[in-house]
């Protein structure tokens, strides 16, 4: 069996090579945070607090997604982890989840930073942003939703849910490199498997799998979302849209045009050469994008 290393906190530097980035890496700590049941949501916290900025991942991701963005940032902020993903601990609730994982990021946040904050969600984590923002207008002074509306169907994020509802396991890590590559071919090896050692474990056999999928699924449904675009009509936050243009993306212009509808002062940045993961794609895209709005 061959034994790969993973240290968390020491691949900084390959983040930082890959976008050309000349600046210091911050002090990176995790914690976690009760949020009930004996379950505890776990976090990266940049810096030193206070802390003003929280950034949410997507399904099947976990916190280290931003690692560039917070680099490049150079801010006080925390990444979470959601409920089942990366180090936290699961949700009791099955699908639907967002609400669920809204009121367990609200109260992990509660803990740790300083009210009011601009809350980035990104995919799922944007659904459960906007969710955090619409039920704790007191925590959320803006919200930045990163190539997600409730416009998105099962049909534009098809390719996704292909890539995270394939094998449960792997025998090597060769095995999950190459699959990786596969559905993501624009992405640079080096950063593949970066992200692979943060969002996989090797088990004491040599397998692998996904720190997603290690937990049993629960069949107990989830509270309901709520109309969620209703919520985006309703929001008295400053909001912005963040949406990946090239191929991969799940945002389409009708869904950019609903979001202009409803909230006519919203902020539309568009990203090119950014699919639906514009935290990978373009990650000093995106955080002058969020510098530019907070």
């Amino acid at each position: 069996m061959v034994t790969v290393p993973y240290d968390e906190f020491g691949m900084f530097h390959e983040n930082l090579a890959e976008w050309g980035l000349d600046v210091p890496i911050p002090l990176v700590v995790r914690r976690g945070y009760d949020v009930g049941d004996g379950r505890q949501l776990s976090a990266l916290l940049w810096s030193n607090p206070p802390y003003h900025l929280a950034l949410v991942h997507g399904s099947a991701q976990n916190a280290h997604t931003f690692d560039t963005v917070a680099l490049a940032l150079q801010r006080p902020l925390v990444s979470v982890d959601l409920p089942g993903h990366g180090h936290s601990d699961p949700s009791p609730f099955g699908a639907p989840i967002a609400a669920s994982h809204a009121k367990d990021v609200a109260t992990a946040l509660r803990q740790v930073v300083t009210a009011p904050i601009t809350l980035v969600g990104m995919s799922l984590g944007g659904m459960t942003s906007l969710i955090v923002a619409r039920d704790n207008p007191d925590l959320v002074g803006k919200l930045v939703m990163v190539d997600i509306t409730p416009g998105v169907t099962p049909e534009k994020s098809k390719h996704i849910f292909e890539f995270v509802n394939g094998p449960s396991t792997f025998d090597d890590f060769d095995s999950l490199l190459a699959r990786t590559k596969e559905h993501n071919p624009t992405r640079s090896e080096s950063s593949l498997r970066r992200g692979i050692l943060h969002n996989a474990l090797q088990r004491d056999d040599g397998s692998w799998v996904w720190r997603h999928q290690r937990h049993p699924r629960s069949e107990t449904p989830g509270p309901e979302t709520g109309d969620l675009w209703q919520a985006i009509s309703d929001l008295s936050q400053p909001i912005m849209l963040v949406r990946g243009m090239a191929k991969g993306s799940v945002v389409d212009d009708a869904d950019e045009a609903e979001f202009k509808r409803r909230r006519p002062d919203a902020v539309i940045v568009h990203v090119e050469g950014a699919g639906h993961s514009v935290q990978g794609d373009r990650p000093l895209d995106l955080a002058n994008a969020i510098s530019g709005f907070c």
